[in-house]
């Protein structure tokens, strides 16, 4: 498998998962619970929610793991350029 082509993947999948599971949900606590003007909304707040949350994983993603290479290097270990 092409690295690059997974990592892609793997972004698109989990925002989709991520975009869908939190408009949803935020949905629910704002509007006050299951109806069907939530069912009609979550679907626009989703088709919003999910090229934000992808564009931000490009960013956010390089990020986090740098910073979790930080967080689990070991002691005494040099950080590397």
């Amino acid at each position: 498998m092409n690295t690059k082509a997974g990592i892609f993947l793997s972004q698109v999948i989990m925002t989709f998962i991520m975009a869908a599971t939190m408009s949803g949900i935020m949905g629910l606590i704002f509007g006050g619970g299951f109806s069907m003007e939530w069912l009609a909304a979550w679907p626009k707040q989703f088709i919003i929610a999910w090229p934000i949350a992808f564009c931000l994983t490009m960013v956010a993603w390089p990020a986090a793991m740098g910073l979790t290479g930080v967080i689990l290097r070991p002691k005494g270990a040099k950080i590397e350029e």
